[in-house]
C-alpha cells in the first residue's frame, strides 16, 4: 500500500538535497500513514507536516530526513530522541539499524505511540518524562535528535553526547528556529553550525520552555 507514493517522496527528497542512502531507504520502507489518523492517510506521503493531536504534529519528511542525515550515524549507533510524538522519526532510526531511546512528555501521546510500536513490532526504548534533561542512564549517545524548538541548547543533552557524537536541535523563539548541529570534539568543547529556517512546536521542560 502506498508504495508508489513512497517512491515519489524519495525522489522529491533526493531532488531537495537528501543524499544519505540509508535515510532514503528507511523513508521508502516506513509506512508513514500508520503514524497518522485515517483522516490524513491520503496526505501521508506529501512532503508536509500533519497534526497528530494533543497540539503536536508529525514533521515534514524533508525535515526528518535532513535532521537524520546530519547525525551521520553508523548502524548500531545509540540515538536519543527528544519528543517521541507520532513515532515516525523513531521508526526511521530503527529501520536504519540504530539503538533508539525516546522520551515523550505528553502521557496520552506516549501511551498511544507505545501501543503503536508494540502493534508493528518496532523495538524502541521509550519513556514518559522531561526530555530536556535527557536520559542519563543510557548515555553517552552517538547522536541526539530533538524534535521540538528550544530557547537554548539544554546543558544535560550536551553532557550526554559521546565524544565525536552529534546533537541536532532547533533553537530560537516559539515561532521560528535555526537548526543547530553540534559535534562534540572533547568534553565541553563543541563544533557548532546553524541551518535556517525551521519551525517546530515548543520544547517544554525544565531546560526548555517552561509551562509556568
Amino acid at each position: 500500500m502506498y508504495e508508489r507514493e513512497r517512491k515519489e517522496l524519495i525522489d522529491k527528497l533526493s531532488q531537495k538535497g537528501i543524499w544519505d542512502q540509508a535515510v532514503l531507504k528507511a523513508i521508502g520502507k516506513v509506512e508513514r500513514h500508520k503514524f497518522l489518523s485515517k483522516a490524513f492517510h491520503n496526505h501521508a506521503y506529501k512532503d508536509i507536516a500533519l497534526p497528530i493531536g494533543y497540539g503536536q504534529s508529525i514533521s515534514q519528511p524533508y525535515t526528518v530526513a535532513f535532521m537524520t542525515q546530519e547525525l551521520h550515524l553508523k548502524p548500531n549507533s545509540k540515538v536519543l530522541e527528544i519528543g517521541t510524538g507520532s513515532g515516525y522519526q523513531a521508526a526511521i532510526l530503527v529501520h536504519m539499524k540504530m539503538q533508539v531511546y525516546s522520551i515523550e512528555r505528553n502521557i496520552d501521546l506516549y501511551l498511544k505511540t507505545r501501543n503503536l510500536f508494540d502493534s508493528i513490532n518496532l523495538r524502541v526504548h521509550s519513556k514518559y518524562g522531561d526530555g530536556t534533561i535527557g536520559w542519563a542512564e543510557y548515555s553517552p549517545y552517538d547522536g541526539i535528535i530533538v524534535t521540538a524548538g528550544s530557547p537554548s541548547v539544554p546543558e544535560p543533552l550536551k553532557k550526554q553526547i559521546a565524544i565525536g557524537g552529534k546533537l541536532v536541535i532547533p533553537v530560537g523563539n516559539k515561532n521560528s528556529q535555526k537548526l543547530k548541529i553540534l559535534t562534540k570534539l572533547e568534553e565541553d568543547v563543541f563544533d557548532e553550525r546553524d541551518e535556517p529556517e525551521f519551525s517546530f512546536v515548543p520544547l517544554i521542560g525544565r531546560e526548555g520552555w517552561n509551562t509556568k
